[in-house]
């Protein structure tokens, strides 16, 4: 008789990074959150998580992704456990390490929103719950899932369309390169040449054969474009040293009713929010009838339900 084997453990499902999937599965997560978004909760059961917790890991304050992921979890039926740096040890000497440990035992998917990837990364390693990149400092996909889940709603299939960001090449820009391969769309980056985005990502999107341009001419990369993004000129825990340096940079990327006049007549507006009217962008634009950043703020929370469903289901 053969010797009974032990079945193989199931690989821990977490959500780091957009690059890190197949297209498909990035789809069947958006097109989880729409149906949660429509009432349709994917396999019939509205609250599939009764019984099981969210750790929110914060050592970057947030308003959208703490309210949005707390009430994601409470809907589907499960809980939400909030730490922050001055109320764990996290803060206060335990390694990233242990806490991930730790809290494996007490929930079943931590969300960590950090300064430093290398944190995220570790968390992932020790864990033996899903973990979920509610953002570093090098990227921000829970964000990108919501955008390509509101483009879509507004204007159809991304794929094949033109997208432009205007402005620093940040961790938003990171994700919005990592989405442009996956989700098959065109990328135009406009960002001053001191703020590009790093040389790896974008090496990496050639290698992949993703329709991804840099350039410092705002004008051209907005002409024609489906939708115009942009981001804080000064992320928040950075507003020290060089700020004024980069006002100065970024100024010339401002996305006003001028730049927007350049990109189709039916381009749709995007900020991440929170927005700094009369610097990144006018007041015109981001409350005028082209702009969709609330839609936007909305579908993190339905996205994430979609994301959630994948890890946890």
């Amino acid at each position: 008789m053969a010797p009974k084997t032990s079945p193989k453990a199931p690989a821990i499902k977490h959500f780091l990074d957009l690059d890190r999937f197949e297209p498909a599965t990035l789809r069947e997560m958006i097109e989880w959150g729409k149906d949660f978004k429509r009432g349709q909760a994917p396999g019939g059961e509205a609250r599939p998580f009764v019984g099981k917790a969210l750790a929110m890991v914060f050592e970057r304050p947030s308003t959208r992704t703490r309210v949005s992921f707390e009430r994601a979890i409470r809907q589907l039926g499960g809980d939400a456990i909030v730490l922050e740096t001055q109320g764990s040890h996290l803060g206060r000497g335990e390694t990233v390490a242990d806490t991930a440990r730790v809290l494996s035992r007490y929930v079943d998917a931590i969300m960590i929103r950090t300064t430093d990837e290398a944190k995220l990364l570790e968390m992932a390693e020790h864990a033996t719950v899903p973990v979920i990149n509610g953002l570093t400092d090098r990227t921000h996909p829970c964000q990108l899932m919501a955008d390509i889940m509101t483009f879509e709603e507004h204007r159809g299939a991304i794929e094949n369309r033109v997208v432009t960001w205007s402005g620093d090449g940040n961790n938003m820009a990171a994700s919005w390169i990592h989405a442009a391969v996956r989700f098959g769309f065109e990328l135009r980056l406009a960002c001053p040449e001191p703020l590009n985005p790093p040389a790896d990502l974008l090496d990496w999107a050639r290698e992949q054969n993703g329709r991804v341009l840099v350039t410092q001419d705002v004008e051209a990369a907005v002409e024609g474009a489906d939708c115009v993004v942009t981001d804080t000129w000064v992320s928040m825990g950075d507003e020290t040293g060089d700020s004024q340096q980069r006002h100065d940079l970024l100024r010339p990327y401002r996305v006003d009713d001028r730049l927007m006049a350049r990109a189709k007549p039916d381009a749709i507006f995007m900020h991440c929010l929170p927005a700094h009217r009369g610097d990144e962008v006018t007041a015109s634009v981001i409350d005028g009838p082209r702009s969709v950043v609330w839609d936007e703020a909305e579908n993190r929370l339905h996205a994430q339900k979609g994301i959630l469903y994948w890890c946890l289901s």
